[in-house]
């Protein structure tokens, strides 16, 4: 490299070496106030994409960013036009240089939701000529969908700073099969569905160990596919149509109607707020994750302990791990023969055939809503061998997990 080069430039150059040619995904390099360096935009379209960043708040979130020391990540921020980026720093010692990829849209607005969005923008001449300049390059917009942006995120992020940091960090599932395109849409949609019911019934279930499903479905769909007036509007009209579908089943599993009804309307309330669309995916896992708990706490039996209940909620949010008896007694602060006679006695189940039936009630779940083979999900659960996961499974439900996921698609 040119040794005249600053460092952000030679990152620059780094990071776009690793991004497709045919990906309209660029990098862009800030001092920790903000100021624009160098970017690895072509020189057509830097100043309308630089100008966006600044004139949607994506300056000030970045220097919130740069001063936030405990954050460790990297973080996705949103715009009120549906525009996403990426921060990432160059260290985690020295922020002396601080990175954004993108923008990209998850889907491409219309020439008409642009407008729409761009309207509040149009105060001064200045941001007019902007907003103009936006709409003409409408066609050229960057356009990727979630799941590959997140991997791009991860892919600088790591290259920057050296950590190996996995794709939970940004919300998105490493292990999940992606959907396959398809023009008629039948089969996704299917996916969908199942995805869908699956997350419904852990808030039924009032299930803490949602997250894997959570992001999944994030992958699956982006939405409600309602051309709205703008970005922002559209996500505002999945997040009502969420929020409805996890109240309702919140509800069915127990919660009563004065707290749903009136901590859905808080929500709704909420989302219609957000001026951000980063605020309205935030929003949106938080409505989730708050629902579950409610619904798990009503579950909660009242004849265990406190030491057996906090087993009983570790091993449900460790089921893609080996459990072992010895980590649940440290965690009650038991010996554990103590801890296994007080277990059974109390849940009526040893330690290791209350795991096993968690990890079936998980693997049931996974075989209605996921296209994983039966290997897969073993090896997701941790199990040693296919054989024994299926053995344990056949003795909780009845049957192999093939003839169960033959039958359930069956009917």
């Amino acid at each position: 490299m040119d040794p005249r080069m600053t460092q952000g430039e030679q990152n620059l150059l780094l990071l776009q070496s690793l991004i497709l040619d045919s990906e309209k995904f660029y990098v862009w390099c800030y001092d920790r106030e903000g100021r624009f360096i160098a970017t690895s935009c072509p020189e057509a379209e830097r100043e309308v994409l630089e100008q966006a960043f600044r004139i949607l708040g994506g300056s000030k979130r970045l220097i919130e960013y740069a001063q936030d020391r405990q954050e460790l990540r990297p973080r996705i921020i949103g715009s009120p036009i549906g525009m996403q980026w990426v921060l990432s720093y160059e260290s985690e010692r020295d922020r002396g240089l601080i990175f954004a990829a993108g923008p990209v849209f998850y889907a491409a607005p219309t020439e008409r939701q642009l407008r729409t969005a761009l309207r509040p923008y149009m105060h001064s001449r200045e941001n007019a000529a902007w907003a103009a300049g936006l709409i003409r390059r409408l066609p050229e917009l960057p356009v990727l969908s979630y799941a590959v942006f997140t991997r791009y995120a991860l892919m600088i992020h790591n290259t920057l700073t050296g950590q190996q940091l996995g794709l939970e960090a940004l919300g998105a599932a490493p292990d999940d099969k992606l959907p396959e395109p398809s023009s008629a849409g039948q089969r996704d949609r299917d996916k969908v569905y199942l995805s869908e019911k699956a997350m419904l019934q852990m808030v039924r279930e009032g299930n803490i160990n949602y997250y894997g499903f959570f992001r999944n479905s994030a992958l699956l769909s982006p939405g409600v596919p309602v051309q709205g007036q703008d970005p922002l509007r559209q996500m505002k009209t999945s997040i009502v149509v969420f929020t409805t579908l996890v109240s309702r089943a919140a509800m069915e599993g127990g919660l009563s109607p004065e707290v749903a009804y009136a901590l859905g309307d808080s929500y709704l309330q909420s989302a219609e707020n957000c001026r951000d669309s980063g605020e309205l995916s935030a929003l949106a896992h938080a409505m989730y994750h708050d629902f579950i708990f409610r619904v798990h706490r009503l579950h909660v039996n009242p004849d265990y302990s406190h030491a057996v209940q906090k087993c009983c909620d570790y091993i449900d949010l460790s089921l893609d791990r080996r459990i072992r008896t010895s980590d649940l007694a440290a965690l009650a602060g038991y010996t554990e023969y103590y801890l296994t006679e007080k277990f059974k006695k109390e849940t009526g189940l040893s330690v290791s055939t209350y795991v096993r039936r968690a990890k079936a009630e998980r693997a049931r779940l996974l075989l209605e809503s996921t296209g994983l083979s039966i290997r897969e999900i073993s090896d997701r659960l941790a199990f040693n061998t296919v054989n024994y996961f299926i053995q344990c499974f056949r003795e909780t439900v009845g049957c192999t997990p093939a003839a169960y996921r033959k039958r359930i698609f069956k009917n």
